[in-house]
């Protein structure tokens, strides 16, 4: 998608977002899991909420986009309720991204929020690998080198990761890095497979959304009563829920669809800039109000890191238009000795 013709202070503002999205949801989840006073809330119920606020939006923007409401019942109509087969399709994707988002709810729980933020970079190479196997694209040799690159960069920061002195409760770090694993496992699929599906039709986006968060709500209940099914009974569905807990739900909810939106301003560039800004936030709000302790490794990992996005996100080459180039060059020198 080609990245429409703004003024820079607009691209500014959507980079900042972007930036402050990513780095406040991450160190307000960890905030609400570790050192937050109060009872500690079900994350499952947390997942399902923001999947009914991200419905209520996408409705939102379906009647903004069609116009009115006879328009966005015959949408609704068509594209949802008489068509399950597209219900079962978009039903993958809203599992995976269940499985995904309680997953960073379990990894913040065990990791520091910027050793969360930079081995989440992770889902990059998985991004990657499912673009190559699955819409049967390319990656350039730069970009390759940069995954590799990004690898090692997570490898030193989870060798020894750094300690947060002001969290009390008992952490697992093997715990959180597993659940990370699965979560950009599950990214990198998730997004690569919404975007095949996106492009395999000219259904609007945000029908694809309503479709996909259907899904998502029910699977997310599903999972609510599997893991806190009695809990939930006993104690309330929003038992523990504080605005701090609010805040985290409306960052996960309205931050992402936002995001999502405004991305289409950006290039590669910028969303590396974007990660690596929010990794330098996510660090400084670390050690401001967890205590963490920074090591020589971490610094060094989270440098390859921040340097990788950057790599990975420069332009490619085009070799066509070089080769294209040459051969005039070529065919100009032998007519000039002609």
């Amino acid at each position: 998608m080609a990245v429409e013709n703004v003024s820079v202070v607009f691209k500014l503002y959507c980079l900042t977002v972007m930036t402050l999205v990513a780095a406040t949801y991450t160190v307000a989840l960890r905030y609400t899991r570790t050192i937050s006073s109060g009872d500690l809330y079900f994350s499952t119920t947390a997942v399902c909420i923001t999947e009914v606020i991200k419905l209520i939006l996408s409705l939102g923007m379906l009647t903004k986009e069609t116009g009115s409401l006879s328009r966005l019942k015959n949408a609704l109509v068509e594209h949802v309720f008489c068509s399950p087969k597209e219900l079962l399709k978009l039903s993958v994707p809203s599992v995976v991204y269940a499985v995904q988002n309680n997953m960073a709810f379990l990894a913040l729980s065990n990791l520091d929020a910027a050793v969360y933020q930079v081995t989440y970079q992770l889902k990059i190479p998985c991004t990657a690998l499912c673009t190559v196997l699955m819409l049967n694209r390319s990656l350039s040799r730069l970009q390759w080198f940069s995954v590799f690159m990004l690898c090692g960069g997570v490898t030193l920061v989870q060798w020894k990761p750094a300690e947060a002195t002001k969290v009390q409760i008992e952490q697992n770090p093997f715990v959180g890095f597993m659940a990370i694993a699965i979560a950009v496992i599950c990214s990198g699929f998730a997004g690569v497979y919404f975007e095949k599906v996106l492009k395999s039709s000219d259904t609007s986006l945000w029908v694809r959304n309503i479709q996909m968060y259907l899904s998502g709500i029910v699977v997310t209940l599903i999972g609510v009563y599997v893991n806190d099914g009695d809990k939930v009974l006993e104690k309330g569905f929003f038992f523990g829920y504080t605005p701090w807990v609010c805040f985290v739900v409306f960052l996960a909810s309205v931050g992402g669809l936002y995001t999502s939106v405004v991305v289409k301003y950006t290039d590669n560039i910028m969303k590396g800039f974007s990660a690596a800004a929010a990794i330098v936030l996510s660090t400084v709000a670390s050690v401001l109000l967890f205590g963490l302790q920074i090591t020589i490794s971490f610094a060094s990992g989270a440098l390859l890191v921040c340097v990788s996005i950057y790599l990975y996100g420069l332009p490619k080459q085009d070799t066509s238009k070089l080769s294209r180039q040459d051969t005039d060059k070529e065919s100009k020198q032998k007519l000039i000795t002609v």
